[in-house]
């Protein structure tokens, strides 16, 4: 990867090897393209919600099992723009990168982007279950009956909310976070994008009449994504406390502080890359390709939800012996 490239990226260190080598330099240029014609990265981002939440109707339809090539063809077109919105995801930060048009909006707005695409799309499969569920009901015995299907369809959208709240979005905020805080140990404050609560709720506090009201929604709902974010990382919150308390401001934090901290992070950062878009995406593709959409929701509360404790807990067992130490 030249330097141009690696200049637009937060850090080598927090990419997985497909976005590092494929998807990554592609979107370089495909930020070239968009600051050749100067649009902003807020404009992208919000075309990567358009067409992500766009995908959910041709997830919504039975694959080949159920529908022949026709299904096929339906599934194989919601996979390749659900990429799409997600290279445009990428692009956008690259290109705020690119053209210092970075603002706290987009910060949010990038930060809500998955959330625009799995919410339509885990109501399309849910719908897609009621309309088709025949293997999974010869796989548990159950008689395919109009009292069946509205009980199992019932069933799998509980289970679908479970995935989607405590799963993917309660996944990919600690995800972000701890990309955001491995950074901010390896390029210091102005280097990450590392946000707290407190800063969030001063900012919102100070907005007036003259703040768009889409700006101050987006910015209250972002004061709860960093309380989520620091309810789960208690002894990381200590941590960083005591180094405040101990050196002032984080600027200060020695360099051998900041290496027994990267050292521990950086192997829990490739299990964290799992969490996020790319081996994430692999799942759902799978399950729709296989005409068992809602096999997605019990992966990703129970493989996905392995991952994420097992990071979390190595996370905050470094983190506490650190504070102890200090």
């Amino acid at each position: 990867m030249n330097e141009q490239i690696s200049a637009t990226l937060k850090s080598s260190e927090t990419e997985d090897w497909l976005d590092l080598h494929v998807i990554r330099p592609f979107c370089y240029y495909c930020a070239l393209a968009f600051a050749k014609f100067d649009i902003h990265p807020n404009t992208v981002t919000i075309w990567s919600m358009v067409i992500g939440a766009a995908s959910a109707a041709f997830f919504a339809c039975g694959s080949f099992y159920y529908s022949g090539t026709w299904g096929l063809c339906m599934n194989l077109i919601g996979i390749l723009l659900l990429m799409v919105a997600d290279i445009f995801d990428c692009t956008d930060g690259q290109l705020a990168r690119m053209t210092g048009k970075k603002s706290r909006l987009g910060r949010i707005l990038d930060g809500v982007a998955g959330f625009a695409w799995f919410t339509p799309i885990y109501l399309c499969l849910v719908w897609r279950f009621y309309q088709h569920h025949e293997l999974e009901f010869s796989w548990l015995g159950i008689s395919d009956t109009e009292q069946n299907a509205i009980i199992a369809t019932v069933i799998v959208f509980i289970i679908g909310l479970i995935s989607g709240i405590h799963g993917l979005a309660g996944q990919q905020r600690m995800a972000d976070y701890y990309i955001q805080v491995h950074l901010f140990f390896l390029k210091g404050e102005k280097g990450s994008e590392l946000d707290n609560s407190a800063r969030q709720q001063e900012i919102y506090d100070q907005m007036d009449h003259t703040t768009s009201w889409v700006e101050r929604t987006f910015q209250k709902s972002y004061i709860d994504y960093t309380k989520k974010q620091e309810h789960i990382t208690p002894q990381f919150q200590r941590l960083l406390q005591k180094l405040r308390d101990k050196f002032g401001n984080t600027d200060n934090i020695p360099e051998s502080v900041r290496r027994e901290f990267h050292d521990n992070s950086l192997p829990l950062i490739k299990w964290n890359g799992l969490l996020t878009f790319n081996f994430r995406s692999f799942w759902l593709f799978l399950f729709c390709l296989l005409d068992v959409p809602a096999m997605n929701f019990v992966w990703e509360i129970v493989g996905m939800g392995l991952i994420t404790w097992y990071v979390n807990h190595r996370h905050e067992a470094f983190c506490k012996k650190m504070a102890d130490s200090l």
